[in-house]
């Protein structure tokens, strides 16, 4: 039944046109694509989450890259960023394969499903409050459609804030007052669900050494150590 409930939201994502910016951004980006990246079609729609129906791992980003996600219709695939979050991931045991070209690479997520606080590509990374509110009943929804959920891993101060609402909607009862983001929090909800924090896997995290491999594989070992 959560395979089936998640494809369902998943439909339902794809079709979705509620906040006019973001629809004409994602499709002003296929429609002028990059040098590298001229002659493939674009995905140019919502970007749904993706993962194992029985995860007991939920990992949420921010949102899908013009060029990353929005090219290829699955989050964290085709980029930089999704290269080093699924390498991490694989070193981990929760991935398949260390790195994501496409929808139909075979890349397969062991007990962890991933999805993003916003579905849409954004111009300049950065959706507005609004748009956040747009999309947080599909995060919500895929929340009640893993039963068995035990933890979050939340990328970035933006995903955690989305993270806790949509926890929240979901009918958990979230730590007062809220709990502040950094590399490595972690903050227990009710519900036997745990929330962790770690730097996006951005570039501008990962070329800088704010966020290393070492970091993230920290954090992972962890979570591995709770899940059991």
């Amino acid at each position: 039944m959560s395979g089936e409930a998640l494809s369902g939201i998943a439909r339902e994502e794809i079709a979705c046109r509620a906040c006019p910016r973001l629809v004409a951004w994602r499709e002003a980006c296929a429609a002028h694509p990059p040098r590298r990246f001229r002659g493939e079609s674009y995905w140019a729609r919502p970007v749904p989450g993706f993962g194992d129906p029985r995860a007991r791992f939920l990992i949420v980003g921010l949102a899908p890259a013009a060029h990353g996600g929005n090219r290829t219709g699955r989050v964290f695939t085709g980029d930089a960023s999704g290269d080093f979050l699924f390498a991490a991931l694989h070193r981990a045991g929760f991935a398949s394969q260390a790195r994501s070209v496409s929808r139909e690479d075979g890349l397969a997520l062991r007990g962890a499903f991933v999805a993003a606080a916003a579905r849409c590509a954004p111009p300049d990374n950065r959706p507005t409050p609004a748009e956040f509110e747009k999309c947080r009943p599909f995060l919500v929804r895929e929340i009640g459609a893993l039963p068995r959920l035990a933890a979050v891993l939340a990328l970035g101060e933006l995903a955690w804030r989305a993270s806790l609402a949509a926890l929240r909607d979901a009918g958990r009862a979230i730590p007062r007052p809220l709990p502040a983001f950094s590399h490595g929090a972690r903050a227990p909800v009710a519900g036997d669900v745990v929330l962790h924090g770690s730097y996006h896997v951005s570039r501008q995290n990962t070329n800088t050494g704010r966020l290393t491999p070492e970091m993230l594989d920290r954090v992972l070992r962890r979570i591995g150590r709770e899940l059991g």
